[in-house]
């Protein structure tokens, strides 16, 4: 009877109290440790049909065993944990769920870097140092790791205790892909670190120019490619092309290769001595000589802001010429013609003197037989010196055209002459014009 009252006792208690525990071990638990879990029954509770959990999906199923084992254990092995099973105790079997336990594995070491020292674009003939960078658990500091080294698949150094590989001289060769591995000694764990491409620069041979078709006896018109070719040399390489010193521009070869620069003949200006130049980052040289030489006529280059004005130069001494002479017919209007006083010009009252300046133009040489002229007439007081300081020397400007006789031509008879005459303002003497 006392043994049913307790049994009363508990029952209803049975379904209200966790009755699995579910543990994991070791702890705490690093990379490549035996990460073992284990379902347990309180209180001595037997437990069968036991199932795993991980984030909610189920690992493992077994009737009888308790445990699961776990290794090595990597950083995905972490994560929130928990068992089901049917658990008897005394007369009475139910189906129980453990509390969820957080499993948390450590990083036994971090994931290595591999670096270059001094660069990862090393000259040619430099040494170069490949460094394998990492760092281990400060609770598993005493462990020793062991370092390899690959190039595009090949090893060049296997499990060894330095973190460090030499190349003492760096050739083109040596270009390509490296990446290094860390693993503790006697582990089970490795760990592999990002590619690094290593470009070692070599520096340009000097390069070869070509020039086709051929080198001399063309003609204007013709079409000149110069081909600049270097044999080695890391690329981007720069090429430019020179005429006698002087630059005609330059073409950029991102992965190396000829580059060639094309131009027309359009004189003989263009005849001479061309080279070309190779520049990387590590040197630049220079090709040799080739000389060009240019047959046919020559022909005229684009008119420079200098020479095109020679045409046009005398049509506008022209101009203005003919502006000058309709303002000057426009402020001082002629006298009607009439016939020229057969004896000289009387002289100037007072004593003044009056003084004539000439000058001659031909215009055009297509104008045949026409001169133009410009008279100057000037008068000088020496009588009337109070005048002189008061009023300014007085002069005029005459522009006349006159026709000459051709060539072999004989005037029959003595030039007919006409005249104008102007009264100056000052109204001391006439300007006259003869014809």
């Amino acid at each position: 009877m006392l043994l049913w009252t307790v049994v009363l006792f508990f029952v209803p208690c049975l379904g209200k109290i966790v009755w699995l525990n579910l543990r994991a071990w070791p702890d705490p638990v690093f990379e490549g440790d035996t990460l073992t879990l284990q379902c347990q029954g309180r209180r001595n509770a037997a437990v069968s049909r036991v199932t795993f959990y991980k984030d909610g999906k189920s690992l493992q199923f077994s009737k009888d065993s308790q445990t699961l084992s776990v290794g090595p254990a990597t950083v995905k092995n972490s994560g929130r944990y928990w068992c089901s099973g049917q658990v008897t105790y005394g007369p009475f079997t139910d189906m129980q769920i453990s509390r969820i336990t957080m499993v948390q594995v450590q990083e036994l070491f971090l994931p290595p870097v591999l670096s270059t020292v001094p660069s990862s674009d090393p000259r040619e003939g430099s040494p170069v140092t490949l460094r394998c960078e990492t760092m281990l658990h400060p609770q598993r500091s005493a462990l020793r790791l062991l370092f390899s080294f690959y190039k595009e698949g090949h090893v060049l150094q296997d499990g060894g205790l330095h973190p460090e590989l030499c190349i003492p001289g760096a050739q083109d060769g040596d270009s390509g892909l490296y990446w290094c591995k860390a693993a503790p000694e006697g582990g089970r764990v490795q760990k592999q670190s990002p590619q690094l491409e290593i470009r070692v620069r070599a520096p340009v041979s000097r390069p070869l120019l070509t020039l086709r078709p051929r080198p001399s006896g063309l003609a204007v018109g013709d079409i000149v490619e110069l081909l600049c070719e270097v044999q080695r040399g890391s690329p981007p390489i720069l090429y430019s092309f020179y005429l006698d010193g002087k630059i005609l521009g330059n073409h950029s070869a991102p992965h190396g290769g000829a580059v060639s620069f094309l131009f027309p003949v359009m004189s003989k200006q263009h005849a001479g001595n061309y080279s070309c130049q190779a520049e990387n980052s590590v040197s630049k040289e220079s090709s040799g000589p080739e000389t060009l030489s240019v047959d046919g006529p020559l022909v005229l280059s684009t008119p420079t802001s200098s020479n095109w004005l020679v045409p046009w130069l005398p049509a506008s001494l022209l101009g203005v010429m003919v502006i000058a002479a309709a303002l000057l017919g426009y402020f001082r209007p002629w006298r009607k013609n009439g016939p020229l006083p057969p004896q000289n010009l009387p002289p100037a009252p007072s004593g003044e003197q009056h003084s004539l300046c000439a000058k001659v133009h031909y215009q055009n040489k297509k104008e045949e037989g026409v001169i133009y002229s410009a008279v100057r007439t000037t008068s000088n007081s020496e009588a009337r010196p109070a005048e002189s300081t008061s009023r300014e020397k007085d002069n005029s400007v005459i522009y006349t055209e006159v026709r000459c006789p051709q060539l072999g031509e004989v005037p029959a008879k003595r030039l007919n002459m006409r005249s104008r005459t102007h009264r100056d303002p000052l109204g001391d003497r006439d300007e006259v014009l003869y014809w």
